[in-house]
């Protein structure tokens, strides 16, 4: 069964009138960009507009961190200031989620990510994240795994503490009630 993805023209304002309120409330994350031209570039690619409100629907709070200028694409990270609560206790991939016997969580990290059209933040991602206020003071987030690591079974998450971000391992499989993912858009 796949789902529709396409907002109504009521979503749709929702989200626009709730992502523009948040753009002009913290205008330190973009300093120099216009929201008409986000808004202008969201409205001509529905799909990314669709992908937004998952990221709303499900806590993360979008926002544009930056703008890339060779491909022209505002970039959204969700800026909650905890991990997203609708994407907390997953583990961090399907072949995780596969290999428990018993007390699977409800999806994984990259799954869900995948469903909403949206990347998990890398370790640099999230640390440029943690430059544009305090982030995950009381949760944790998975960030994207390099291979290498991914290939011994582990993961990698990060949160901060003690006014310092930290990268921490655990095994893949593992999901708590405090632990999520943050996200990227390009649009």
């Amino acid at each position: 069964m796949t789902t529709k993805k396409e907002l109504s023209p009521e979503q749709r304002e929702d989200l626009l009138q709730t992502v523009k309120a948040r753009f002009e409330k913290n205008m330190n994350r973009h300093q120099g960009l216009e929201w008409a031209h986000v808004q202008a570039k969201l409205e001509a690619h529905p799909e990314k507009l669709w992908s937004l409100h998952e990221m709303e629907r499900t806590g993360g709070e979008p926002d544009v961190v930056d703008y890339d200028e060779k491909t022209g694409a505002y970039i959204f990270y969700d800026c909650s200031a905890e991990s997203p609560k609708g994407r907390r206790s997953v583990c961090y991939d399907r072949e995780a989620l596969e290999s428990r016997k018993e007390h699977k969580p409800q999806n994984s990290a990259m799954d869900m990510a995948a469903d909403m059209g949206i990347e998990i933040l890398t370790e640099e991602q999230y640390r440029k994240l943690q430059k544009l206020g305090n982030f995950d003071l009381k949760s944790s987030s998975w960030v994207k795994t390099p291979a290498n690591i991914r290939k011994l079974g582990g993961a990698i998450f990060c949160d901060r503490r003690y006014d310092t971000v930290f990268v921490y391992h655990n095994g893949a499989e593992s999901y708590y009630g405090a632990r999520g993912f943050r996200g990227s858009l390009r649009v």
